[in-house]
């Protein structure tokens, strides 16, 4: 079966389109998630890149992901930003959802920004807080079965062994425990820049679901016992890769709702709106970029 060099090629191709289309050769790689995307926007002059237009990109599907590769410098630092992402829940297996961040690692990038918007699990947050990811409890990793529509499907979901995944040609350095994921000197200096911009902003554990459903109250209840602080739907497959691949990543969550499960049982949870969402993350895009011009301001590559 040809699938490694199948791989390979998207890669190489998709490489070939982005420096096509732009003369800048990234330093540094964001991921912006639901209602974030507006961060993108900051980029003065960018080049501008639809997932459809490059090799072996999915179409992003979710509310809030515009689905564009953007390029250019941001304070005076060579940048690719990802304006959305796909998901599990759209029905893309890891290797196609880790895929821009491997592009990323081929063009030099050693340096990954990655965010979302998440549900409070600890009662200590409020919405519109950022918790900077300290670690990850990853709770949707599937074996996905071979599906029409996207790419091969053939391999196994969440392994970032060379052998099992297909890519060839490249150098993993070993599968990262789950400390060495995100990096402590990126999240020391995100924490600082808060304080700083005198915004709340916390050291917590991510936890990432399969979705797309919002959690139930004792769902809540189990994921507190996990030792998470927040929970979404994305951002594990990409952390891991990256750091697999040698990247420096910072994580970082946007608190759209917070759930108190302990609550009694006969008061209702609030419902959680995928505009909601939307809209805290906009609203939060200012405290994200504070935190973004920090890191670019001392980079560590």
């Amino acid at each position: 079966m040809d699938r490694p060099d199948r791989r390979s090629d998207l890669l190489a191709s998709a490489l070939s389109t982005l420096r096509s289309v732009s003369a800048v050769t990234p330093r540094v790689g964001i991921i912006l998630g639901s209602g974030l995307g507006t961060l993108a926007d900051e980029i003065p002059d960018p080049v501008r890149v639809d997932f459809r237009d490059l090799p072996g990109f999915g179409l992003s599907t979710a509310t809030g992901h515009r689905g564009q590769c953007v390029l250019g410098r941001l304070d005076d630092v060579p940048v690719v930003a990802f304006s959305g992402r796909l998901h599990r829940y759209e029905g893309y297996p890891d290797d196609q959802i880790t895929f821009p961040v491997r592009v990323m690692a081929a063009w030099g990038v050693r340096q990954l920004i990655v965010s979302n918007a998440a549900g409070g699990l600890n009662p200590l947050l409020r919405v519109g807080d950022l918790v900077v990811i300290r670690d990850q409890i990853d709770l949707g990793k599937r074996r996905q079965p071979r599906q029409p529509g996207h790419w091969d499907r053939s391999s196994t979901s969440g392994t970032d062994s060379a052998a099992e995944s297909g890519w060839a040609g490249e150098t993993l350095r070993g599968i990262p425990s789950p400390a060495q994921i995100y990096d402590t000197d990126l999240a020391e200096i995100a924490l600082r820049a808060a304080r700083n911009g005198d915004f709340r902003a916390w050291p917590g554990i991510y936890l990432s679901t399969l979705g797309p459903t919002y959690e139930t109250r004792a769902e809540y209840r189990m994921m507190r016992r996990l030792g998470a602080d927040v929970v979404g739907m994305s951002t594990a497959p990409e952390a891991l890769t990256a750091a697999s691949l040698g990247m420096r990543v910072l994580g970082v969550s946007v608190v759209s709702n917070v759930a108190i499960p302990e609550r009694g049982w006969s008061e209702p949870l609030q419902p959680t709106l995928h505009q909601d969402v939307l809209d805290i993350g906009k609203g939060a895009t200012e405290k994200l970029r504070h935190l973004v011009f920090a890191v670019l301001r001392q980079e560590i590559v």
